[in-house]
């Protein structure tokens, strides 16, 4: 549990000023983390102002058409082809220009906005997704990987909202796969399961995200219907200089094959990882060395290159 306190001052006594800034202080207290707690300063005016200018603003937006979806590609690590996207939400502010997902995100979980927005994306994600599958048909067809959040994992509509949105799009249920970070999963492992298992029930595929920053154990990972997991990109950046993570990773893709799942890595943006990752047995990796997260008007030239077989060699030549 967090606290926020304000303290009284013979200048600044009346009780609604003082509930109004110990819930300022509140959430400052929640930002810094759990169980944490913040006593009230005028500094923390201005940035509840700024706060409240941005979640007003962040209701409207959906509605303005300032919030875009952009695809990060997911490559296969043998043969170089993008074989799966990430949906990426965006927001272009009239007045602020591009607002960082860190920034609005956390706001839009603890307003309870990323039930709507949550919704918007996925259906948007779907639509273009589908389109692509039908544009340019590959065997296996493109994957569509979107996150789940916790407030949307919990809420109580989200599998009939996910099933009117494929029914909705007509995508194929097996080609969307739910990235639920690990940090979720390990809250409330009982009512996470039930609801992961429903989620399977509507055919569609599931990741954990994240994985090895959290609590993980082969337990856990062989408890949930999981078919893919992310290897948080805190390790990938260490590949090469700590021998430790480099373990981690190697004890991870065991533990992935072991259970036949599929093994993507996150935050590649180098040759010496892209090249240590593969020889470790991770067979899919994302990161700014492959692509950076792209509007859907520059997904279709990736994905003409995939069809085509030449993807291969241009990812790979670096290392060959």
């Amino acid at each position: 549990m967090s606290i926020g306190v304000a303290l009284s001052t013979l200048e600044h006594d009346r009780p609604e000023h003082l509930l109004r800034d110990a819930d300022v202080a509140l959430y400052r207290a929640k930002a810094q983390g759990k169980a944490r707690h913040a006593v009230f300063d005028t500094s923390m005016d201005a940035q509840a102002l700024e706060r409240l200018e941005l979640e007003t603003d962040l209701r409207h937006a959906a509605r303005r058409g300032e919030l875009l979806v952009h695809y990060q590609p997911i490559v296969d690590l043998v043969t170089g082809r993008v074989c799966e996207v990430e949906a990426l939400i965006r927001w272009l502010h009239p007045v602020r220009g591009m607002i960082p997902p860190l920034q609005f995100i956390p706001l839009a979980e603890e307003t309870g906005l990323i039930i709507p927005i949550g919704r918007w994306i996925l259906a948007e994600a779907c639509r273009q997704t589908r389109r692509w599958q039908e544009e340019l048909p590959t065997v296996p067809p493109l994957t569509l990987s979107v996150n789940i959040s916790a407030r949307q994992l919990q809420h109580p509509t989200l599998i009939e909202e996910i099933a009117e949105v494929l029914a909705e799009t007509g995508l194929d249920p097996s080609t969307l796969r739910l990235e639920i970070t690990e940090s979720v999963v390990m809250e409330d492992a009982e009512s996470t399961s039930e609801m992961l298992l429903k989620l399977k029930r509507l055919g569609i595929e599931l990741a954990i995200d994240d994985f090895g920053t959290g609590y993980s154990s082969l337990s856990y990972l062989h408890r949930f219907p999981f078919d893919a997991v992310k290897i948080d990109r805190s390790f990938v950046t260490q590949i090469g200089t700590s021998m430790r993570d480099a373990t981690i990773i190697r004890a991870i893709v065991a533990l992935a094959k072991s259970l036949q799942l599929s093994l993507t890595a996150e935050g590649i943006e180098s040759t010496e990882q892209l090249r240590e990752l593969r020889d470790l047995g991770c067979n899919r990796g994302q990161g700014y060395l492959l692509s950076k997260p792209e509007p859907p008007e520059a997904i279709p030239a990736l994905l003409a290159v995939r069809h085509e077989g030449q993807l291969a060699a241009a990812m790979l030549r670096p290392i060959a």
